[in-house]
């Protein structure tokens, strides 16, 4: 599949501010860049970093007073794994690779400590890898709302589970958690997602199942299979999609995700899709 990505930021700068961000698409066995270009108003020099153990892509520069114009479009191909759901089992801790262990332990936003116990008696019954964290995601879509307004920088999974309410991070962050009290590695992804109403960045997550990572989106809010990889981590404190140090303001972001083949739309939700192994 093959899809169009557009995103504009504006920022009004007081005094020279560093700005840190994570914009651009992942490249990876599942995600291919075809074209893309990044540009600034003020034609400020940047530094790009691609961290090798996530392939987060992160792009530095100082912004001295005035107004800033940031752009990044690029043309992007996904070839999900696509997988059956029924034969995706739940890898034993004492099975799983190494490299995935960081994603069992709590974090700042997925405190799976303080969750577990109701983790256990709500999905614990739950044989089946795959359908135990469509069943993680079912309860979340069930049981809060999903609210703009309700959660700010701050709020954690334990925040939303008891203030049951949220927007797509907190949908994730608690997804996460679930999954890690049930010895799930999971992890955030942040990401552009088609058919998102209204469109903005969107945030989901990946539970390691089986020998690779599938995505699940407790918010159902757009097709499972036409979600693009920005940025990986083990909560939105590794993936923010911006970082600054100094003092800028600027009007909502403006984010367009369409598709640019003839493939019939997809409809998939909860279906077992992975863009990658690693």
């Amino acid at each position: 599949m093959k899809f169009s990505v557009n995103c504009s930021l504006q920022y009004d700068v007081a005094t020279d501010t560093t700005l840190i961000l994570n914009i651009e698409a992942q490249r990876n066995a599942g995600q291919n860049i075809l074209a893309e270009r990044f540009s600034i108003s003020s034609g400020v020099p940047t530094d790009s970093h691609v961290v090798p153990e996530t392939g987060n892509r992160y792009r530095r520069m100082v912004l001295p007073f005035g107004q800033h114009q940031i752009s990044y479009t690029a043309d992007i191909e996904t070839m999900p794994f696509v997988g059956d759901p029924g034969q995706i089992a739940q890898v034993p801790v004492a099975a799983l690779p190494f490299d995935v262990f960081g994603h069992l332990s709590p974090s700042r936003y997925c405190q799976s400590d303080k969750l577990g116990r109701f983790a256990w008696r709500t999905f614990g019954d739950i044989a089946n890898g795959h359908e135990k964290v469509t069943a993680i995601c079912n309860w979340i879509f069930e049981n809060v709302d999903y609210l703009e307004g309700s959660s700010d920088v701050s709020t954690s999974a334990y925040d939303t589970f008891t203030l049951r309410a949220g927007v797509c991070r907190d949908f994730a962050h608690l997804g996460i958690t679930f999954a890690r009290a049930l010895g799930i590695p999971a992890r955030f992804v942040s990401a552009y997602a088609l058919d998102l109403i209204p469109q903005d960045f969107h945030a989901v997550f990946e539970a390691y199942l089986g020998d690779r990572w599938y995505l699940f989106d407790a918010t159902r809010l757009c097709p499972i299979d036409g979600i693009m990889r920005i940025g990986i981590g083990r909560d939105a404190a590794d993936s923010a999609f911006a970082s600054y140090f100094g003092q800028l303001s600027g009007p909502p972001k403006l984010i367009s995700v369409k598709r640019i083949d003839d493939q019939p739309p997809s409809a998939w939700t909860v279906q077992a899709v992975s863009i990658s192994a690693n």
